[in-house]
């Protein structure tokens, strides 16, 4: 499997090498480029070519929001997601708005950031916990919801099938039985109308059911 391409984004040249140097000791992700998020940047993603941007917007994000919007619509059909690191709340809902599908801190350690980036490669979206409050309704995703409700269990193997663990692996976890984790995600498929527990995460993440 070839390695995601990734393109870095931020206006502090050390902040885009800091992060680069972080990103390039993880498997399965090459660094393909580091830019500036000035006027020219749409054009530098059409050389480029990335399959997900990682983009710190700095202490000051307000003159990057309007430009990260501009890239986020051009990515509308999902093959170069957008990651967005940021200082505080304050900047998650209009980041969110903008089009960021993934939502993170910008003192994110290497694993959770490679972890967010994998998720969002699969076409999940990332968002840190304590940032939902803020985002209100602007972190809809315009899903309708489940005709019934998923009970605490379900959610809970749900979270652990999020996570990519297998079955045995969540009957573990839950100390339940393999048969047992089956019929709940048997039941989750069919809450979600999924046709697949990838297609079952997706969907929950998108509903807020679960968090990456």
């Amino acid at each position: 499997m070839s390695n995601l391409r990734l393109l870095v984004v931020a206006a502090d040249p050390l902040a885009r090498a800091g992060l680069a140097t972080l990103l390039s000791d993880q498997a399965g992700v090459q660094i393909i480029g580091q830019v500036d998020d000035g006027q020219t940047l749409p054009a530098e993603i059409d050389v480029f070519q990335p399959e997900l941007i990682v983009w710190d917007l700095g202490w000051d994000p307000a003159d990057s929001l309007a430009l990260l919007e501009e890239v986020a619509g051009e990515q509308e059909s999902g093959e170069a997601p957008v990651l967005v690191l940021i200082y505080d709340e304050e900047a998650a809902g209009l980041a969110w708005s903008a089009g960021a599908r993934g939502l993170l801190f910008r003192d994110v350690t290497a694993h959770r950031l490679l972890a967010a980036i994998q998720a969002l490669s699969q076409g999940l979206a990332v968002i840190e916990p304590t940032l939902m409050a803020g985002l209100g309704t602007s972190a809809s995703f315009e899903e309708p919801a489940p005709e019934e409700d998923l009970t605490p269990r379900e959610l809970e193997v749900l979270q652990l099938l999020a996570e990519g663990l297998a079955n045995r692996a969540i009957g573990q976890q839950l100390a339940i039985s393999e048969h047992t984790v089956k019929f709940h995600v048997n039941a989750i498929m069919g809450k979600l109308g999924a046709q697949s527990r990838t297609a079952a995460v997706v969907r929950a993440t998108r509903l807020g059911l679960i968090l990456l």
